[in-house]
């Protein structure tokens, strides 16, 4: 038998990756095609999702020219997706009947006050808060606001869902609608006791339940596809899992009190809980991490707006670094005793604290804060949120964590990487191996499918570790300095 190769499909916020992975689960092309963020005076923030479905057949395209591997080797595929984003369309002609609300999109806050009585049956419900953030809300905004889509939806005639099932429905031509455990717990319709669409709450919202995909294990058959001719017979699609819970399953996290952040466009900090789900008191949420050979692990999570985004803030809009990578440097810079922070509230804050109407702001300028001072604000915050967040799971979990996975582009910023152990005061690791989502994905699909085993991602588990270096009193001293500014933004 020749070799076989794995295509793993990472379509997130800001464009669409797609890599190829041989049976050493090691990655020999890739190809990212971005798209548009579409953001209006309001600052609602769309996809357009014909573009998104477009960009993923010519990622796969481009990335399998640059290989120049035998296309019948290749077996299989394996999906991640951004969570919470999500697309109606019409279930015959598969056109959207508007572009897709993008998770950071916070439209539907209305929708959630006028709900908000029913925010504790919605939590103990679902495992999460109440929030516009969340791909339920999203929809019942559609329904109310673009002309005739509600009525077509009450006739069967829409179909919505995760850009999982988005990509889904069009690779397979139209004849898979589906979606999995992961990307189902965080749509806030899913009942995580039942692991079932729940009617009270589809009710709530006014979502017909005919428009819901079906909901399958991450590692199931999602469909066959041929990707508009690019393979000669269709391959199956054997993995559909949110991005940050295929970033989990990739940095080996599969046991209880393992815990991972997953620095993106905004951060997902996950904590895995085992067999068994807790809802928190603390403010993050309770989802599904995968369910994968009949067996369902839950995590905490706790989603932050915006991290990554942060520091494509200080460059395009700012211009106070020339490039992203800058801004290592330029926070190396800083003055070391500047104690600005940045509080980026930009659409609200969420987890742990979640207030949907709050502002970004700066806190603590003097008159020798400079440049470099307000980037390295921008750094560390991203570090402060993702430090609260880990509190709260902590004590909903009783545990302390002993060293924290960190994946996504932002870890390469050693000062952030460094930042962060500090304020955590435990060990984070940054893998070698780049791609975890995407690594992720393939394999489970890979697993599914005969090709790798637990000892395929035994051996790739090789990692750069930063180590705590700051003293306690520094340490609590800055710390308490981020809460006087959260204060400022969270009372105003």
């Amino acid at each position: 038998m020749g070799k076989r190769f794995i295509v793993s499909i990472d379509q997130s916020t800001q464009g669409t990756k797609a890599m190829l992975f041989d049976e050493q689960c090691k990655c020999i092309a890739s190809e990212v095609v971005a798209h548009r963020q579409i953001i209006d005076q309001c600052g609602y923030v769309e996809h357009d999702g014909l573009e998104i479905a477009a960009n993923v057949r010519l990622a796969v395209k481009t990335m399998l020219n640059k290989s120049g591997v035998d296309r019948n080797r290749i077996i299989g595929i394996g999906l991640a997706n951004q969570r919470e984003s999500v697309i109606i369309w019409d279930r015959v002609t598969g056109q959207p009947v508007y572009n897709s609300i993008v998770w950071q999109c916070n439209r539907a806050k209305d929708i959630c006050d006028r709900l908000s009585k029913a925010s504790d049956y919605i939590l103990s419900k679902t495992g999460l808060r109440l929030s516009p953030f969340f791909s339920g809300p999203k929809i019942a905004w559609v329904l109310e606001n673009v002309a005739t889509v509600r009525d077509r939806a009450e006739r069967g005639q829409l179909c919505c869902g995760t850009m999982d099932s988005w990509v889904i429905y069009n690779l397979t031509k139209g004849s898979s609608h589906k979606t999995d455990y992961s990307n189902a717990s965080r749509m806030m319709l899913m009942n995580i006791h039942t692991s079932s669409w729940d009617d009270g709450i589809c009710s709530l919202l006014g979502i017909p339940m005919s428009m819901l995909p079906e909901i399958c294990d991450s590692d199931a058959e999602f469909g066959y596809t041929d990707i508009d001719g690019l393979f000669e017979k269709p391959i199956p699609i054997r993995c559909a899992i949110g991005d940050s819970h295929a970033s989990l399953y990739g940095q080996g996290c599969y046991e209880k009190g393992m815990c991972m952040t997953g620095y993106g466009t905004g951060s997902c900090v996950m904590m895995n809980l085992g067999d068994t789900p807790i809802l928190s008191k603390h403010g993050v949420l309770t989802s599904v991490a995968w369910k994968i050979n009949g067996r369902t692990r839950y995590i905490f999570d706790g989603v932050i707006n915006y991290s990554g985004a942060v520091i494509t803030w200080l460059y395009k809009e700012l211009g106070l670094v020339s490039s992203p990578q800058e801004t290592c440097s330029a926070a190396e810079q800083a003055n070391p005793e500047d104690r600005t922070y940045l509080v980026p509230a930009f659409s609200g804050i969420g987890a742990p604290h979640w207030k949907n109407e709050s502002n970004a702001m700066f806190y603590g300028m003097s008159r020798l804060t400079g440049k470099a001072e307000l980037v390295k604000a921008g750094l560390e915050s991203i570090a402060y949120q993702v430090s609260d967040v880990v509190a709260a799971m902590s004590q909903d979990a009783q545990v302390a964590i002993p060293f924290m996975k960190a994946a996504g582009g932002p870890v390469k910023n050693r000062y952030l990487m460094q930042f962060q152990s500090d304020i955590l005061n435990c060990p984070v690791h940054v893998p070698d191996h780049e791609e975890m989502t995407c690594f992720g994905a393939a394999m489970i699909a890979g697993q599914a499918l005969g090709v790798y085993d637990g000892r395929t991602r035994e051996v790739l588990d090789k990692f750069h570790e930063y180590r705590p270096i700051m003293s306690d009193e520094g340490r609590n001293r800055r710390i308490e300095g981020w809460n006087r500014a959260l204060k400022c933004v969270l009372e105003n």
